[in-house]
C-alpha cells in the first residue's frame, strides 16, 4: 500500500520528520509521494530546513484541521493534474511531470529504456521492470503516480504516441507503423489505436488531411 499524501510530525522518537523525509524523496520507490512536516518550532529557518528536504509542504502547530485537509486537497489536485499533462503530451518530459531531483533521475532513465526498446514486440511489463531493476509493483506504483496508468497501459499509450507521430511526420504504410513501434500484428495495432483515438489510423491520417 503506498499512501497518497505521507504527514508526518518533525520531531519523532526514532527519527525525525526531516531525516524521515530526506530517506523518502531520495528513494526511487518513494520520491514521488507527497510530505506535509508538522513542527511546533515557528522561525524562517526550521521552514527552510524541512523545505530543503524535500517537503511539498509545511505547517506550524497549532493549525486548523480544515487549513491541514485543504494543504492535502491541493497536493493530491496537483499530482492529478500532473498525470492530465502526461496524457496529454507526445512525450514524456521529466522536466514537466517530475517532483524531485530523484524523479528527474528515473523518469530519464524510463524514457532511455523506452527510447531503446519500443520498437521491440517482447517489450514488455516483465522486460520493463529487468531494465530498469525494479520489480513490477513498484514500477506499477510509480508509473500509477506518474501517468497513472499500469505499466501495460502505459506500454501501450507510448506506443500509440510514438505511432501518431509517426503518422504525422512519415510516409509509412500503417503495416510498417505497426511493427515499428512493437506491435506484434497490424490487426491488434489498428484495435488499439481506435480505443486510444476513436478513430482508425486510416481514419486519423484523413482527418489530418496529410
Amino acid at each position: 500500500l503506498v499512501p497518497d499524501v505521507i504527514i508526518s510530525d518533525v520531531r519523532m522518537p526514532l527519527c525525525d520528520g526531516i531525516e524521515l523525509c530526506n530517506t523518502l524523496k531520495n528513494d526511487e520507490r518513494t520520491s514521488h509521494i507527497p510530505i506535509i512536516l508538522l513542527t511546533a518550532h515557528i522561525g524562517e529557518e526550521n521552514e527552510l530546513e524541512g523545505l530543503k528536504s524535500g517537503a511539498d509542504d509545511f505547517i506550524t502547530k497549532p493549525f486548523k484541521l480544515r487549513i491541514l485537509v485543504k494543504r492535502v486537497e491541493n497536493l493530491i489536485i496537483t499530482r492529478k493534474a500532473l498525470r492530465n499533462r502526461y496524457s496529454q503530451e507526445m512525450v514524456l518530459q521529466a522536466k514537466d511531470i517530475a517532483i524531485t531531483p530523484t524523479d528527474v533521475v528515473f523518469l530519464n532513465r524510463l524514457q532511455k529504456t523506452l527510447d531503446d526498446n519500443l520498437s521491440n514486440p517482447k517489450f514488455n511489463a516483465a522486460f520493463f521492470c529487468k531494465e530498469l531493476g525494479m520489480s513490477r509493483m513498484q514500477l506499477h506504483r510509480k508509473l500509477l503516480a506518474f501517468t497513472g496508468l499500469s505499466t501495460t497501459a502505459f506500454l501501450r499509450s507510448q506506443r500509440l504516441k510514438q505511432a501518431v507521430h509517426i503518422l504525422q511526420t512519415s510516409d509509412a504504410s500503417i503495416n510498417e507503423v505497426a511493427y515499428e513501434v512493437g506491435f506484434n500484428t497490424p490487426s491488434y495495432f489498428i484495435k488499439c489505436f481506435k480505443e486510444a483515438y476513436k478513430k482508425t489510423p486510416s481514419e486519423y491520417l484523413q482527418s489530418t488531411d496529410k
